[in-house]
């Protein structure tokens, strides 16, 4: 019953002791805090560096470079963008080189609304980031597939990006990891006695990590079906996915039939799954929290007229975050911002009711 945190630090565990990871490194990423988030927490080659967004990303680069797997992590997405220009030299590296110099870093930031952040701390880069070539992104949007992606951008080796969708860090799984506890009450406190550093003086305290945990991978560029349907596909990632998977659930009592796809790698992305599905149903909705202009789900929609025009029933539909300078901190505020259980709903009747 790991959260999602739980399930990145235990597969960084996995990296560190069994995949070459040999740095894992960002503000705060050390002990005693072990992130902002906790995801470094317990880790045995995770360290502080100055609070120096350009510096971490360039340090990851030097270090893939010179053949030392790393994991680095910027503190909030919202402070990634100083480092776009290294971002872009990273990923360049391998065709620049016609596959002579490879790049193994991850690079993992915390995204996106639902912890009443605000203006400094509620962004989302999805969109950002699948414009910069010569990466691979990822967002799971449940804790199984928290640890699968992780251990798939460890072994890559060449860049990856690892966005975490920071209102579902704590949010417990349904399905078990490998060799963590059992899936009840108890399995889920004897996880919590083993890899959660207790409060106050940590400075004694050692991660005991479960012996069982395995291989297990989610391979990039594969997405998966949530929710089976036959009138309307849905597809998102990260925090709005459990939303559409809970708003499908609901629809169903009305007689709608939704299916819903988490695409999980955003580049590169299933277009096989998300195409079989459109064919099926012949309406699709796509669903994020980034901000709509120029979001991603764009792109799919641009995909979806070029392969699907004669399939569609009705228009290929966006629902994604607000195009404001940022996020309030106001619970109305926030919850107007980006897209909610009640708009994505709303969305998907719209979609069902209409006739091309």
């Amino acid at each position: 019953m790991a959260t999602l945190v739980q399930a990145i630090r235990m597969a960084l565990h996995y990296g560190e002791t069994h995949l070459g990871v040999k740095d894992i490194f960002g503000e705060d990423v050390g002990a005693p805090l072990g992130g902002v988030f906790t995801a470094t927490q317990g880790l045995k080659n995770s360290w502080n560096s100055p609070l120096d967004e350009r510096g971490i990303i360039g340090a990851a680069i030097g270090l893939g470079l010179a053949g030392d797997r790393c994991v680095a992590e910027i503190q909030f997405c919202d402070y990634i963008y100083n480092t776009i220009d290294m971002l872009k030299l990273g990923g360049m590296q391998s065709w620049a080189s016609n596959g002579d110099w490879h790049l193994p870093m991850t690079v993992m930031t915390p995204v996106g609304s639902g912890i009443r952040g605000s203006i400094y701390h509620s962004h989302s880069f999805d969109a950002t980031m699948t414009h910069i070539p010569g990466w691979k992104v990822v967002m799971p949007s449940n804790p199984l597939d928290a640890y699968g992606l992780m251990i798939a951008c460890m072994k890559d080796p060449n860049p990856t990006m690892y966005l975490k969708p920071k209102a579902l860090m704590r949010i417990r799984g349904t399905e078990q990891i490998p060799g963590e506890p059992p899936l009840t009450a108890e399995g889920e406190r004897q996880l919590k006695e083993m890899i959660d550093a207790p409060l106050g003086d940590r400075s004694q305290w050692k991660a005991r990590w479960p012996e069982g945990l395995t291989d297990y991978t989610v391979e990039l560029g594969v997405g998966k079906t949530v929710r089976e349907g036959d009138q309307v596909t849905v597809v998102s990632y990260g925090r709005t996915l459990p939303i559409c998977a809970q708003a499908a659930d609901a629809l169903r009592q009305e007689g709608i039939s939704v299916e819903v796809i988490d695409l999980r790698t955003l580049w590169p992305y299933d277009w096989n799954l998300v195409s079989e599905s459109i064919r099926k149903t012949g309406r699709v909705l796509y669903v994020n929290e980034d901000t709509e202009v120029t979001n991603f789900g764009e792109h799919l929609i641009r995909r979806t007229i070029e392969d699907h025009f004669y399939h569609l029933e009705a228009r290929p539909r966006l629902l994604a975050g607000a195009f404001v300078p940022g996020v309030g901190l106001a619970d109305p505020l926030e919850m107007a911002s980006t897209p909610q259980l009640g708009s994505i709903t709303e969305a998907i009747r719209e979609v069902a009711a209409e006739r091309a």
